[in-house]
């Protein structure tokens, strides 16, 4: 209890939260390496996701890429892109957008083929080409589903860019890693805690929008 009590003295500190290395150019480097690396992975993903949807060939292919990805070790992978890659935020960047592709690839083909048959039979009805069978129907209504892989995708790579400081790169991993070094407990547990608040703020923005995004909310 007292560490949880210091960590959050710690957070209130104004002293700890200007300047170079403060809490809040730390918390601005850890959020722009995670929407970073998601949205690289969204670029990659979303339209080969679309495509393996629509046409359903290479269905396998990804499905397996989607569940083998997952099992990947992070700090593992960190570790080795950091060594390939040497001292800096290249190394990690490669890792969050590497973790961050299956769940983004399961999100973009899951939601096209789950949109409704009988509409998209109806706009192949009415004279509408594949692509825009694809853009006009089968991506809006799987849009829900997508959302729900970014959405996935973003909270693993907030939580491994925490790793980044590890390798040499900033976020609020660097409080982590100084707190170690430094045997301070409470900054170590602050930092954690300052992550888990980031991934919260972001998980309810994600959900809301997932929400929104819903057909159902239409009816």
């Amino acid at each position: 209890m007292n560490y949880l009590l210091d960590a959050i003295a710690w957070i209130n500190d104004p002293t700890h939260w200007p300047g170079a290395n403060g809490i809040g150019v730390r918390l601005g480097e850890h959020l722009a390496y995670s929407v970073l690396g998601v949205l690289v992975a969204c670029v990659i993903a979303i339209p080969a996701g679309w495509w393996v949807g629509h046409t359903g060939r290479l269905r396998g292919l990804a499905v397996g890429i989607s569940g083998g990805a997952r099992a990947l070790p992070t700090l593992g992978l960190v570790t080795l892109l950091g060594i390939l890659f040497g001292i800096g935020l290249v190394g990690p960047m490669v890792a969050f957008i590497v973790l961050a592709l299956p769940s983004v690839l399961a999100g973009a083909y899951s939601g096209v083929e789950s949109a409704d048959k009988q509409a998209v039979d109806g706009a192949r009805a009415s004279g509408m080409t594949e692509m825009q069978v694809l853009l006009r129907v089968e991506v809006p209504l799987g849009l829900p589903l997508l959302i729900g892989g970014i959405r996935s995708a973003f909270l693993q790579v907030i939580a491994t860019a925490t790793l980044a400081a590890y390798v040499g790169a900033g976020g609020l991993g660097r409080f982590l890693f100084l707190g170690l070094k430094t045997q301070d407990y409470a900054q170590m547990l602050a930092a954690s805690l300052l992550v888990v608040a980031l991934a919260l703020v972001c998980d309810i923005a994600f959900a809301t929008a997932q929400r929104l995004a819903s057909p159902t909310r239409f009816r």
